[in-house]
């Protein structure tokens, strides 16, 4: 196991995500005056508020800009409920590591510090420490929080043992069962002339008449753009009545049936729909194609790898729960 700790080490330094780093946190500090307390017992081990509200700190700061009130409130206590799951899980790990009294050696620690350094502070380690005492952390605390990290991710990779084959069966059924997930969105590129039926008033014989004779104009050549710019009463008037790229669902349900069945270049003849009358013309069509299995082939096999090794550590971080004493606060 050390000859594994070790050579995971090395491999993967390249891997780490930065952002999970404290000096990449700097929201976490937002909070650093609040009073501390236990928020949890893990085998003896104590887990603060403190550190509760630093994990979840980044994602605070985001979701006080998307709510307010109890919905703030109510995601807020949601947010560091997993914070705090979070935490234990990783005690956990940790204190499985050091059980077996497995060692990270030095210089994998120090590959770290150096790689964080290089990364997000130029090389310049001076900047490096002055952020970490801004956040009152010392390069001791630093260091230990890395080495813990690094821990957790050994652990996980050595207790995680499974078969990195997907049987053909497996990948066939997600396949058929998942078709739309390998399914590119249908689109159309779509421009419109709407007229405006006033079927309420006497004018709404005129208006059809108008529609009719718009409809002429197009099928005798006139550009399509430009009459709409004449003649069309909907917002996209000014853009000759160009509504994009669309996908299914931006219409009315009866538009979008006649537009998403025409051919490319084709004018639809006028369609009567909700008291106006429309003229539409798909310029372009692209997606609506699903790739053969052949094709999906080696993403499902990934996306089933990736699953199959996240159950198999929620099922193994499951077996440390259930031998510890954990109590929350």
């Amino acid at each position: 196991m050390r000859d594994v700790i070790h050579q995971f080490g090395v491999t993967m330094l390249a891997g780490f995500v930065l952002a999970v780093c404290p000096i990449c946190c700097a929201a976490a500090a937002e909070e650093a005056q609040v009073v501390d307390g236990i928020a949890a017992i893990v085998n003896g081990d104590v887990i603060t508020y403190s550190q509760v509200r630093a994990l979840s700190a980044p994602r605070e700061k985001l979701l006080r800009q998307q709510f307010t009130g109890q919905e703030l409130e109510k995601k807020m206590i949601e947010l560091r409920q997993l914070a705090l799951k979070d935490l234990i899980d990783r005690r956990l790990v940790i204190q499985a590591f050091k059980k077996e009294s497995y060692q990270i050696p030095d210089h994998i620690v120090d590959e770290r510090m150096h790689q964080i350094i290089r990364e997000s502070f130029g090389g310049d380690r001076n900047t490096f420490i002055k952020t970490l005492e801004a956040q009152n952390y010392t390069l001791g605390e630093f260091k230990e929080k890395e080495t813990e990290r690094i821990m957790v991710q050994a652990m996980r990779s050595h207790n995680i043992k499974m078969n990195s084959i997907i049987s053909p069966t497996k990948v066939e059924d997600y396949y058929r069962k998942h078709r739309d997930e390998f399914t590119s969105k249908e689109q159309i590129k779509l421009r419109m002339i709407m007229i405006s039926g006033q079927k309420d008033t006497a004018s709404a014989p005129a208006q059809k008449a108008l529609a009719e004779e718009v409809l002429g104009k197009l099928a005798g050549g006139a550009e399509f753009d430009q009459t709409a710019q004449i003649y069309s009463e909907d917002s996209t008037r000014d853009s000759g009545g160009d509504w994009g790229w669309i996908e299914r669902n931006t219409l009315a349900a009866p538009l979008e049936k006649f537009a998403f069945n025409m051919p490319v270049g084709r004018i639809s003849n006028i369609i009567d729909y909700a008291g106006n009358y429309y003229i539409l013309k798909v310029e372009d069509k692209r997606g609506g194609t699903t790739k053969s299995l052949a094709e999906a082939r080696s993403d499902i096999e990934k996306k089933l790898i990736e699953e199959e090794a996240q159950g198999l550590q929620e099922r193994w971080i499951a077996s440390l729960r259930a031998k510890a004493y954990i109590k929350t606060f």
